[in-house]
C-alpha cells in the first residue's frame, strides 16, 4: 500500500515498510517535519496531540508526544478526543498548530497524521507540501536534554467542544431540552462514543448508546454509509426513538437515521442544516463539486447565492472564506459552520438539527420527504496500470459541450438534470465517478454513457 501524502494529513496502513506503509520511522519523520516548520515561524511553539480510539493511536500518541518533545515544542496532550476537538482546542488555547491521530472513515488497521495551523485549519497547499517535501531533509533539528519541550496533560477536552456548540446563535437549547428527544447513538466504538452521548444528555435527551465503548474495536466498517448502519437502524425502531446518530471514528462526519429506521442520507445532513440556518439568517452557502444539488436548491429558494468548491475540506473553507459563506460543507456529512469555527464538525450538525426538529415539530421522516429530492451514485472504475488516463480525460473532453465542462477538480459534466464528476486516484489506476440526477434511473444511464466513453479511450 501506498503511503499517501496530502494537505489532509499523512495516511497509510500499519506495519509494513517505511514509506508505503505507516511505520515508526515514517511517523517521527513527518512529525519533526511539522515541527520543524513550526519552529521556523514561532520560537516557543505549542501544539495539541490527541487520538481518536483507533487501537494503534495509543503507541503513535506516545511517538508523536516524544517527538515533538525533542524538537522542543510544548506538547498540549488531550488524548481521546476528536478532530473538531482539536481544532476548537487549538483555538480557545492560542495554540501554533495541533495533530490528531485519525484514519477518518478508514477502517482499524489504518491511521493517520492530521496537521492543523494556529487557525485549527488544515495546513495550506503550499504549508503541507513544505512539510511532505523537507521530510527526508530534517538536518540539526532536534534539542539537547535541557531544551526538551513539556509535555501537558488535558484530562477532558470534550467540555471546550460541548460548550461552544451549546452557546451558537441560533441553537435552541431551551425548546431541545423540551423536546426530550429519545436518541440512539452508534459511536463507531471511537470518541464519539463518549462526547456526542455527553452533548445530548447535557440537552436533556434520551440516549441508547450501541458501539460506545472507545476501544477501537469497530464492529461495522467505520464509513456512515446505509450498508453499514443496520444495527443502528434497527435499534432505533426497536427503541421507538426520535432519530438516530452515527458518525466516523474522528466525528467530523455525520448521519441521521428517520424513526422508520431509515437513513436520513449523509447528503442530507448539511442540505438540513443549511436550511435551518438560512431560515434564521440570509447568506451564501459552500459545498464541494461531489456534494448533492440540493444545498444549491435550498440556498436559492433564500434569495441566496450557492457556490461550489474543489473536493476537501481546505477547498471549502477557502472559498467559503472567500464568499463569507455562513454555512458549508461536504456531502459526505461534514457541516462546517464559521459561527463555531471552520472545520467539518458532527456536534455542530447535531445541534443545529435538533433545533431545525423543534422548529418544524416534525418526525424526522417528515423532514427527509421536504428535502430536494435527487439520486446519487458513486462508482469507481479499474484500470489496467499501463492505460493513460489523462489522454481518457481529453476523450471525455471531447465528447461534451466546453459550457457543460469545469475541469477545477478532475471534470464535472453539468447536465440539465445532474451532473457527472470524474476524478482520478493519486495512488492507484481508477477513474472515480460521482453522479447524481432527479432518479435512480437517470443516474445509471448517465453511468452508462460515461463508461462507454471510457471504455472506448481505453
Amino acid at each position: 500500500m501506498t503511503l499517501i501524502k496530502s494537505i489532509s494529513g499523512i495516511r497509510g496502513t500499519l506495519g509494513g515498510e517505511e514509506d508505503k506503509n505507516l511505520t515508526p520511522i515514517d511517523v517521527v519523520k513527518y512529525v519533526s517535519s511539522y515541527g520543524k516548520k513550526l519552529k521556523k515561524d514561532s520560537r516557543n511553539p505549542k501544539v495539541a496531540v490527541g487520538r481518536d480510539g483507533r487501537i494503534s493511536g495509543i503507541q503513535i500518541i506516545e511517538l508523536v508526544k516524544s517527538t515533538l518533545s525533542m524538537l522542543g515544542i510544548t506538547v498540549y496532550d488531550i488524548d481521546l478526543t476528536t478532530t473538531p476537538t482539536t481544532q476548537l482546542f487549538i483555538i480557545e488555547h492560542n495554540l501554533d498548530g495541533g495533530i490528531i491521530l485519525t484514519a477518518s472513515h478508514n477502517p482499524g488497521n489504518w491511521n493517520a497524521l492530521k496537521l492543523f495551523n494556529s487557525n485549527g485549519e488544515f495546513l495550506s497547499k503550499s504549508d503541507g507540501e513544505e512539510v511532505i517535501n523537507n521530510s527526508n531533509n530534517l538536518g540539526n533539528c532536534f534539542v539537547n536534554e535541557v531544551d526538551l519541550g513539556q509535555i501537558i496533560k488535558f484530562e477532558n477536552s470534550f467540555d471546550i467542544h460541548i460548550k461552544n456548540v451549546l452557546n451558537l446563535k441560533h441553537v435552541n437549547v431551551d425548546g431541545i431540552y423540551k423536546k426530550k428527544f429519545k436518541v440512539v447513538v452508534d459511536g463507531i466504538n471511537s470518541s464519539g462514543g463518549i462526547i456526542i452521548p455527553e452533548l445530548l444528555k447535557k440537552l436533556n435527551c434520551e440516549v441508547v448508546k450501541i458501539n460506545c465503548n472507545p476501544n477501537g474495536d469497530f464492529s461495522h466498517n467505520p464509513e456512515p454509509l446505509d450498508k453499514n448502519l443496520t444495527d443502528l437502524k434497527n435499534t432505533v425502531i426497536k427503541e421507538k426513538a426520535d432519530l438516530g446518530i452515527a458518525v466516523d471514528p474522528d466525528v467530523d462526519r455525520l448521519v441521521f437515521v428517520c424513526e422508520d429506521g431509515v437513513l436520513f442520507g449523509e447528503e442530507n445532513t448539511l442540505v438540513a442544516c443549511s436550511d435551518f440556518v438560512l431560515s434564521k439568517e440570509k447568506g451564501s452557502t459552500v459545498s464541494n463539486m461531489s456534494s448533492t444539488l440540493g444545498l444549491k436548491d435550498v440556498t436559492e429558494r433564500y434569495g441566496c447565492e450557492y457556490f461550489s468548491s474543489k473536493v476537501g475540506e481546505v477547498n471549502v473553507v477557502e472559498m467559503m472564506k472567500a464568499k463569507k459563506a455562513i454555512i458549508g460543507g461536504e456531502g459526505n456529512g461534514g457541516v462546517i459552520y464559521p459561527e463555531s469555527h471552520y472545520g467539518r464538525d458532527a456536534l455542530v450538525g447535531i445541534v443545529l438539527f435538533l433545533s431545525y426538529l423543534v422548529e418544524k415539530n416534525q418526525k424526522v421522516s417528515m423532514i427527509l420527504n421536504s428535502m430536494p429530492s435527487y439520486f446519487m451514485l458513486k462508482e469507481k472504475i479499474s484500470l489496467d496500470e499501463n492505460v493513460d488516463i489523462d489522454s481518457i480525460f481529453s476523450g471525455i473532453m471531447s465528447t461534451y459541450n466546453e459550457k457543460e465542462l469545469d475541469t477545477r477538480d478532475g471534470i464535472k459534466i453539468n447536465k440539465k438534470s445532474g451532473w457527472i464528476h470524474l476524478r482520478k486516484s493519486n495512488t492507484e489506476p481508477i477513474i472515480r465517478i460521482y453522479i447524481e440526477a432527479k432518479n435512480k434511473e437517470e443516474s445509471e444511464m448517465f453511468f452508462s454513457e460515461i463508461k462507454k466513453i471510457i471504455d472506448t479511450n481505453s
